[in-house]
């Protein structure tokens, strides 16, 4: 179990101020919200990448967390040699055949050898992700992680992340601008706006019924 009880200013304005928000181990949580609710500053403050005020508290040893920014990134050489970044010498063999299963996995196979850097936004997104992939991680912290993939590579996406769920059980926040993912992917989600938590609950019954005025609004606009 995680609680989160965190708030962030920037100067004078309050951007995020949550108090003892409870993640259970092993549940997907979707967060969404209108631009400047907070969710990518929830999100980078799970991740250990931005300090707020207030504190996380670990049930058990702080897990092994892996994160995908809002802007993925792609480093400056292959396909390839990104994927095996941390593990040129160390069972390079079996983390290459790994390497190469993800790439095909994500369609990325004919790209292998190509700069990464070259990659469309969409491309880079399913390297970002592949590149997530190849650690086993306990709780695990997605930006809008196929933002810039079509429908088909979304779909695809998703179904690689629901196996990865499936096998290691991980706690999962991932942010979200749609519904329709969030509902297809997701136990619970926590609707964020103005840094506060409007609502929070299982995924079906906040999309089908939601409490909330401004969570209904949200939803009529991107349904």
């Amino acid at each position: 179990m995680i609680e989160i009880s965190v708030k962030k200013r920037y100067g004078e304005r309050t951007v995020l101020d949550v108090e003892k928000l409870i993640l259970e181990e092993g549940r997907v949580y979707a967060v969404m919200g209108s631009n400047g609710s907070g969710k990518s500053t929830l999100a980078r403050i799970l991740a250990g990448v931005t300090k707020g005020e207030g504190g996380i508290i670990y049930s058990a040893a702080k897990p092994k967390t892996g994160c995908m920014p809002q802007k993925s990134f792609a480093f400056d050489m292959s396909v390839t040699a990104n994927m095996l970044l941390g593990h040129a010498f160390v069972g390079r063999f079996a983390y290459k055949t790994k390497a190469l299963t993800l790439l095909d996995d994500f369609g990325l196979t004919r790209m292998r050898r190509k700069n990464a850097k070259k990659l469309s936004g969409g491309e880079t997104e399913k390297l970002a992700l592949a590149r997530l992939m190849m650690e086993d991680y306990a709780l695990l912290v997605l930006d809008e992680p196929t933002a810039a993939m079509d429908v088909n590579a979304t779909e695809t996406a998703e179904k690689l992340l629901k196996r990865y769920f499936d096998r290691l059980k991980p706690t999962v926040v991932i942010v979200t601008h749609s519904p329709a993912q969030a509902g297809r992917i997701a136990d619970e989600i926590i609707f964020l706006d103005e840094g506060k938590i409007a609502e929070k609950g299982p995924s079906e019954k906040l999309l089908s019924d939601p409490e909330s005025e401004k969570l209904k609004r949200f939803l009529s606009v991107n349904r």
